[in-house]
């Protein structure tokens, strides 16, 4: 059964020079919305033209800013998504949702136990955003921003007029988007998040 969850994973290229490893993974997972994206039914009937074009969004969507304050358990998170499992291998730490998520998906019967709560700055008065941290040893709330291009929005829909002059429409295409997102989330120390120094 389809919990509606929406899945992004970032991978950062680390510095070597700083004492960082390779890459660092990160996913995060929010609840999907019906209207978000098209059906893939839709998607199967519909066929692109040109496919190997480099397409443009028709429509940019404002800058979503989250702010992600709940791990998520690795281990346990097959029954939210199948697709946490291959998506998120590299990110098994750093697995990261948001509290009203939370409540719609136990809503749904899912097990709370896959999620904790992180410490928020209620909980640590002097906790600050790591990019006006000092220290990088010191727990910190990281910002990563991503921005996805281009993906299919909409249907877009054609009229047609019949013999009798009677209109209808049909569906003819697919609008695309581009969205932008800001996720926060804590780290126990800034050198997990020395991007957000920039």
């Amino acid at each position: 059964f389809c919990q509606e969850v929406k899945i992004f994973r970032a991978l950062i290229l680390g510095e070597l020079e700083r004492g960082q490893s390779q890459f660092q993974a990160l996913c995060f997972v929010t609840r999907l919305h019906r209207n978000e994206i098209i059906p893939s039914e839709s998607m199967a009937k519909l066929r692109q033209k040109n496919p190997r074009t480099v397409r443009q969004a028709e429509e940019v969507r404002g800058l979503e800013h989250l702010s992600m304050d709940v791990a998520v358990n690795f281990s346990k998170a097959a029954q939210l998504s199948s697709h946490i499992h291959n998506v998120c291998a590299e990110a098994k730490e750093a697995i990261y949702t948001r509290e009203e998520d939370v409540k719609f998906w136990l809503e749904k019967g899912v097990d709370g136990s896959m999620f904790e709560v992180l410490p928020q700055t209620s909980d640590l008065p002097d906790l600050q955003r790591c990019k006006l941290c000092a220290d990088r040893w010191k727990p910190c709330i990281c910002s990563y921003s991503l921005s996805i291009e281009w993906y299919p929005c909409m249907l877009k829909y054609c009229k047609s007029r019949d013999a009798g002059g009677k209109v209808s429409s049909y569906k003819c295409g697919i609008r695309s988007c581009q969205k932008g997102y800001t996720f926060d989330y804590y780290v126990p120390q800034k050198q997990l998040c020395l991007w957000d120094e920039e």
